[in-house]
């Protein structure tokens, strides 16, 4: 399995995960706040909506820290002959925008991209988006597969890193091109042919042929079901 493939197994297993746990919760109340949606953003309420404008009309990440990042972002995750990379999903961009949205990213993010930049020019007298991708690679090999004996393994630089290969992985894999190359579906209805006959004779219990004409009908699989106010079943 190469390194892309692992990686796509990764999201998937922590999408599966946040499903499973949204399907636990327990609660089941209709929502309080109106939802509105448009082209853009799916769901978005009113204050979300103004948020998301405040945060796009500021910006954190000056124009140099914005190539190191774009520099950083295709070497974890670059192009292949059938695959888009994380430029082609503006990670950069989406890294931006976390943040901003996400305070507690700023100090570590702009901290380890001027780390980068003075082991860069220690090493080989060039920032680290100057540098080759051989120089590159040598000083994200030391950040990126730390030795575990050594006391260094959870220094800033390695924290770092971790941090920004997390958010572009998170942002590439959450974005329309990460999920097509992932082939997610989302939620969609299967086909369910009711409790096995066997079952059924075991308890005694059996369907009422009108139930069964409109809970197990596939041709109305993508209609969503309607109750009248004492609760029986419309459609």
């Amino acid at each position: 399995m190469d390194r892309r493939e692992s990686l796509r197994y990764i999201v998937l297993g922590s999408v599966a995960s946040t499903l499973a746990l949204q399907g636990c919760q327990t609660e089941n109340k209709p929502a309080e706040i109106p939802i509105e949606t448009d082209e853009n953003h799916f769901g978005r309420t009113p204050a979300e909506k103004k948020l998301i404008e405040e945060l796009n009309s500021e910006q954190y990440f000056n124009a140099h820290e914005m190539e190191t990042i774009a520099t950083l972002c295709n070497l974890i995750l670059p192009p292949t002959d059938t695959l888009k990379g994380a430029l082609d999903a503006e990670v950069p961009e989406f890294i931006e925008f976390m943040s901003k949205d996400y305070p507690p990213f700023q100090i570590p993010l702009r901290g380890g991209l001027m780390w980068l930049d003075h082991e860069s020019n220690e090493r080989n007298n060039l920032e680290f988006k100057s540098a080759s991708e051989a120089q590159q690679k040598e000083i994200l090999d030391d950040i990126a597969y730390p030795d575990m004996e050594n006391s260094e393994n959870d220094s800033l630089a390695v924290r770092f890193f971790s941090l920004i290969r997390n958010l572009t992985l998170t942002g590439y894999y959450t974005s329309k091109i990460g999920i097509d190359e992932l082939d997610y579906k989302g939620n969609t209805p299967n086909e369910w042919d009711g409790v096995p006959e066997d079952v059924l004779i075991k308890h005694g219990v059996a369907y009422e042929q009108e139930w069964l004409a409109k809970c197990i009908d596939h041709s109305k699989r993508g209609v969503i079901a309607e109750w009248d106010e004492q609760g029986n079943l419309i459609t």
